[in-house]
């Protein structure tokens, strides 16, 4: 199941209290207050785990806690340390305060680390507090409360090349020729119900990630259909490759209707890199193909995935729109 938001409450750990204890050695009369401090309480990490795709362990994990500092012990004795525990996330995870609302972090890079909660300190024993006129104090220090915070986690995919078409476009049959990527595909509306990632080999020691983004329809970024949900993984895309059928009755309205959903979910995507792509023209005659292709723009491509037509085409397209842009990725 592909999971792209959760809340969850974390907790670091709490300090260990400091200990009073006297020194009670045969042989030596009068001992001082040595008593240990506590030790700190485990920090929250968050970890970009890259072999993770979903937030699903947080839908049924909603509280994450470290472990709390060890009391500190006669002899000087500082209580052990709490264990951290690790928060991992996909990579792309936005991690969000979710009182204030703000942004806290980015987990936009592969095993990347980052502090999300710290734990409290340890409290002073005795042996701190004893001074020429208090020689044998019997105060110690309680451990501070470690980081209590409500967290909203949001995934949006990095990808390279971002998929955006109707439903039955082709987009899944596309990203399973020219990947590893399996996508569940059919021939009936919306068969894609989540994103998926694949590696597509552009070259040799060149590659690049494709999603496929589940099917938009009109008024998706309204609400309508499953396109909605999945709207703010195309933020991340370098390109956008528009999908489109070419048995649509109106081609030129589709693509339309396309660029329309992404400029209502957010203006910045109309400036992002584009290809349009014309698919399934396996479906069509030469004679159809060529006067469909006269009456659009000489920058579309057409492509059979199926039957293996302009795909090379296609992937140098890509390679070219990759190499010309850079990594302008927008990380909003």
């Amino acid at each position: 199941m592909f999971v792209d938001y959760v809340e969850i409450e974390i907790e670091a750990g709490h300090g260990g209290p400091g200990c009073v204890s006297f020194r009670h050695e045969k042989y030596v009369p009068k001992g001082g207050p040595d008593g240990g401090d506590g030790g700190k309480g485990g920090d929250v990490v968050a970890v970009a785990d890259p072999n993770l795709k979903t937030l699903l362990d947080y839908r049924y994990k909603r509280r994450v806690t470290a472990e709390n500092g060890d009391p500190g012990a006669g002899g000087l004795k500082t209580g052990r340390s709490g264990d951290d525990v690790r928060l991992r996330v996909p990579v792309g995870t936005l991690i969000k305060d979710l009182e204030s609302g703000q942004l806290l972090f980015d987990m936009d890079t592969p095993n990347k680390e980052q502090v999300v909660a710290y734990g409290g300190r340890g409290g002073h024993g005795n042996t701190h507090y004893k001074s020429a006129t208090n020689q044998t104090p019997r105060k110690a220090q309680d451990g501070q409360a470690g980081e209590h915070r409500r967290l909203a986690l949001e995934l949006k995919l990095l990808a390279d090349v971002g998929l955006v078409g109707h439903p039955n476009a082709g987009k899944s049959t596309i990203l399973a020729t020219v990947s590893a990527a399996r996508p569940k595909i059919a021939d009936y509306p919306f068969t894609t119900l989540e994103p998926h990632l694949g590696i597509v080999r552009l070259r040799e020691y060149k590659s690049c990630v494709m999603a496929d983004i589940p099917g938009l329809i009109e008024g998706a970024s309204h609400g309508r259909g499953l396109g909605h949900q999945f709207l703010k993984h195309i933020q991340r895309t370098r390109l956008i490759a528009y999908i489109i059928d070419i048995n649509e009755s109106d081609i030129t309205g589709a693509r339309e209707t396309l660029r329309r959903e992404l400029n209502e979910f957010d203006a910045n995507l109309l400036m992002r890199p584009s290809l349009t792509i014309i698919t399934k023209i396996d479906t069509r005659s030469e004679s159809d193909l060529k006067d469909i292709s006269l009456r659009l723009p000489s920058d579309y491509l057409y492509i059979s995935a199926v039957a293996q037509r302009g795909m090379d085409t296609f992937l140098s397209a890509i390679e070219d729109q990759l190499d010309q842009f850079g990594d302008d990725r927008a990380l909003s």
